[in-house]
């Protein structure tokens, strides 16, 4: 019977953290799903960090430029 309980909380455990193929435990915005689709489409192989560092670089320089901060929905 303990077996039976370890392999089911294996399973759990292992399917939980196996849908986070997010780097830094973020997770993917409007932003950064537009530019993922975009660098693809363009047949572009960027790693995913870059993409990050590229959109959240354009998100400061919009706050910056505009003075309004952008919706966590939208970028985080």
């Amino acid at each position: 019977m303990d077996f039976i309980k370890k392999a089911s909380e294996g399973m759990k455990g292992n399917s939980s953290s196996g849908s986070s193929s997010n780097t830094a435990g973020q997770q993917d915005d409007y932003v950064d799903k537009a530019f993922g689709f975009a660098t693809k489409k363009s047949g572009h192989n960027m790693d995913r960090s870059v993409q990050e560092k590229i959109t959240d670089a354009g998100r400061e320089a919009y706050e910056k430029a505009t003075g309004k901060t952008v919706n966590p929905k939208i970028s985080n």
